[in-house]
């Protein structure tokens, strides 16, 4: 089988935040690959509905086996493991995973868009992105991902844990 490096963006702002993404972690490494890294936790005020509570976020990388739908299959198993409603766009959730990179596919589908369609302009995304892969080179922009961050629009704080 032939391992795509892809990146995914873990997200929760309900419940024990940290615990969240660790049982994340732990199902996604079960039943989509081998996490190759991951970046520490960054708190960020809540974006789109801002009157929540803030999230965590953490960027994984994972190397893996699945093809990029099936891959997304495996984050949204993951996040009904932790009982995620999709009510209203943009709400708070208990997990929230988003593949934002899969190698250097571009893919657009009904059900799917990777590189990330918003990536560029998430600081929430970028910062722990960055961490792990500042010069990964985005496949659509070709721009690394430190370049992409210096030149981000959005200004919400990013705070490291």
């Amino acid at each position: 089988m032939v391992s795509t490096l892809a990146y995914l963006l873990l997200g929760s702002n309900l419940g024990d935040r940290p615990a969240r993404l660790a049982q994340a972690r732990r199902d996604l490494a079960a039943t989509a690959g081998r996490i190759a890294a991951a970046s520490s936790l960054y708190e960020t005020a809540a974006w789109g509905v801002e009157d929540q509570p803030a999230f965590l976020n953490q960027v994984l990388a994972i190397e893996t086996e699945l093809d990029a739908p099936t891959l997304l299959a495996a984050c949204l198993a993951a996040e009904q493991l932790q009982q995620r409603e999709r009510l209203v766009r943009w709400a708070a959730r208990t997990l929230d995973v988003d593949i934002l990179l899969f190698g250097q596919e571009v893919i657009d589908s009904p059900h799917l868009t990777v590189p990330h369609p918003a990536l560029q302009g998430r600081r929430f995304a970028l910062v722990p992105l960055a961490e792990v892969a500042p010069q990964l080179v985005h496949p659509v922009l070709h721009r690394t991902v430190a370049e992409l961050l210096a030149s981000c629009p959005d200004m919400l704080e990013v705070r490291r844990l």
